[in-house]
């Protein structure tokens, strides 16, 4: 860990001269359970952060974690630090839900980490719910849902289960274990978005749910495609109109940070057309939506066929429109990826249509030169 932490400052150092002129108000620390690192090298990482970049006064700055491995003292520590909002791994409030996950906490644990967190004065606090899971059924989904909103928590983040290829569950499923199949799933979510709602709670993206001023502001900077910068092995970054990755090896990672190797491991600019496309996939996540005049100014892009295919989801209950912004609707949501696609159809025939003119042009001009 030590060795890890050496590389991750050298990298953080080397790299905030790039970013002159921005000011940083969104810090996560993410992608994995980064509070086992332990509070003294988090706290060494942030006060690095701080100094090698213009960090805003009112930054959010966010750790992730789970209940098993976060208490008092430790909470205490980073909040003094400057971490003041936690997202927690909680999952489900059902014990046997979670051993069949393999998780290593119970819901127990969660409260008494939340309680602490309150205590250690962080003030924004969110939790990850999971449905679909083996076993699960609507009663146990309410069950967790209601056990959660107990907590008074200013966020919540709710997704279905996704059984990736080759990993223990998915053994377990060949094998013949049973998960909720998707009708029921659809009613889940259906459910939650509606007692979400209920309980305060505004759904500002497909599986992100907050109270008023809380959502999470570093995770929209995704959804609404603006840079950021990120550290560490097979950390992604979108900055200065580039897309790039790191070497995802650990010990790469260290070895060449540590000693001036190239870190880069896949690299892309990123054109104008393609930022287009990124903006309907990314937009359309969350109930912000897409604009006519955003996308036309943006990307010089015709609306039209996009809008002619959202009024035909409209009739279908999928998309709605408010203010001038199309967004999907909750049953939307659950065929977003369907739509979307549909939606990039529509996208990439227009531009053909606008294209080929030109390349007919421009095949005309080269035949009269030939001829000359």
């Amino acid at each position: 860990m030590d060795d890890y932490l050496k590389a991750l400052l050298i990298h953080i150092k080397e790299t905030a001269p790039l970013a002159g002129g921005y000011r940083v108000d969104t810090i996560y620390f993410g992608g994995g359970t980064p509070s086992i690192f332990g509070e003294k090298r988090l706290r060494t990482l942030l006060r690095t952060l701080q100094k090698s970049f213009d960090v805003a006064r009112d930054a959010e700055i966010t750790l992730e974690g789970n209940p098993d491995s976060l208490d008092k003292r430790r909470l205490t520590e980073l909040c003094r630090a400057g971490v003041n909002r936690l997202s927690l791994g909680v999952q489900s409030a059902s014990d046997r839900e979670l051993a069949s996950l393999r998780r290593l906490h119970t819901f127990a644990q969660v409260q008494q980490v939340v309680g602490a967190a309150r205590e250690a004065r962080i003030k924004n606090i969110s939790a990850d719910l999971i449905f679909g899971l083996p076993g699960q059924d609507m009663a146990s989904w309410k069950n967790t849902v209601e056990q959660v909103l107990a907590l008074q928590l200013e966020h919540m983040s709710c997704y279905g289960l996704k059984v990736e290829s080759g990993t223990p569950l998915d053994q377990r499923v060949i094998h013949g274990e049973i998960l909720p199949d998707e009708d029921l799933q659809a009613d889940m979510y259906l459910w939650m978005v509606e007692r979400l709602a209920l309980a305060g709670y505004h759904q500002y993206e497909i599986s992100n749910f907050a109270r008023p001023g809380c959502q999470s502001r570093h995770n929209l900077k995704y959804w609404m495609g603006r840079p950021y910068i990120g550290f560490g092995p097979g950390a992604h970054s979108d900055f200065g109109g580039r897309r790039y990755s790191f070497v995802k090896d650990l010990e790469l990672y260290i070895e060449r940070a540590c000693n001036g190797g190239v870190l880069v491991d896949e690299y892309e600019l990123i054109a104008q057309q393609e930022r287009g496309t990124e903006y309907l996939m990314l937009h359309l996540r969350t109930t912000r939506g897409i604009e006519e005049w955003e996308y036309r100014r943006e990307f010089f892009m015709n609306f039209e066929p996009i809008e002619q295919k959202l009024q035909e989801f409209e009739q279908q209950g999928w998309a709605a429109r408010h203010d001038r912004r199309w967004h999907f609707t909750p049953k939307g949501f659950l065929v977003s990826n369907e739509l979307i696609g549909r939606l990039l159809e529509v996208q990439e025939a227009a531009t053909l249509a606008k294209t080929m003119p030109l390349l007919r042009s421009s095949e005309k001009e080269r035949e009269l030169k030939d001829g000359m």
